[in-house]
């Protein structure tokens, strides 16, 4: 089990957000707990949770994550950008674009991103996003914090039976082994870059092309994919882009155009 040099992280994201401010465990229970719990105690902007095993990571929805021990790179961030709750998916998009490019960087591996927090090579599931989010009492409807958490499967090399199916690895579908620490490194870069970017447009100083086009470009999901849902009683039909929150639109067979609104879909 390769472990992380803490000062050679440190260094390699100085100039960003969460400089000197990595806290490591070797084991813990999950991440956003933590960081959840750090948030809530006031813990500041960039503050980030690495662990090299899980005991009870989450995933969206309530689902568990396969957190084996040094295999996986699992981290929770906080941050406090100047946004709305009603905007916080956007930071699960912005986090995939952050999390396919360190991906790419670390490992010449592309991942895909299905909507709105799945990161994907082929058919099988390689990572996963967790934005859990605080807001203010006196103002619910702006952000306190945010945590992000993600979950990336690097040097398994097999996966229990019942997962074998469903998950795989950079190592699997790369045939080498990969540096958790590199990728720890690119993913701090990557994701600084998306949130500096993603403020920078809700201020309405937007740098470059717009998020949603960034991530409808980045994502195979998005326009033209066949998919079954399973929120709003389930239903089937094709995805046919983003709708201006970030929502995902999808052309029902029944004739109706659903907006997705909290996940679950499938490839039908």
């Amino acid at each position: 089990m390769n472990s992380f040099d803490l000062n050679h992280v440190t260094q390699a994201v100085a100039n960003t957000r969460f400089s000197n401010k990595l806290t490591h465990f070797a084991t813990i229970d999950s991440t956003n707990i933590r960081a959840v719990e750090a948030a809530n105690a006031g813990a500041e902007d960039g503050a980030v949770y690495v662990a090299d095993e899980q005991t009870a990571g989450r995933g969206r929805g309530g689902h568990s994550w396969h957190s084996a021990a040094g295999n996986g790179l699992y981290l929770s961030a906080i941050v406090r950008p100047e946004m709305g709750l009603k905007e916080a998916l956007w930071l699960s998009l912005a986090t995939g674009l952050a999390a396919q490019r360190a991906i790419h960087e670390t490992t010449s591996v592309h991942a895909d991103i299905r909507w709105p927090n799945d990161l994907l090579i082929g058919q099988k599931k390689c990572g996963g996003i967790l934005v859990e989010t605080g807001t203010h009492p006196g103002t619910p409807a702006r952000l306190r914090y945010a945590v992000i958490g993600i979950g990336i499967n690097v040097n398994h090399d097999a996966f229990p039976p019942e997962l074998a199916p469903l998950a795989t690895s950079l190592r699997i579908e790369s045939g080498a082994p990969a540096s958790r620490e590199m990728l720890l490194v690119n993913l701090l870069l990557a994701l600084d870059a998306e949130i500096t970017l993603l403020e920078a447009e809700l201020h309405d100083a937007p740098r470059g092309t717009p998020l949603l086009d960034r991530f409808a470009g980045a994502s195979s999901w998005v326009q033209g994919m066949r998919v079954r849902v399973d929120e709003d009683g389930g239903y089937t039909g094709e995805t046919v882009g983003l709708d201006r929150k970030g929502f995902l639109l999808v052309e029902g067979d029944d004739g109706k155009r659903h907006t997705v609104l909290s996940g679950g879909v499938r490839p039908e």
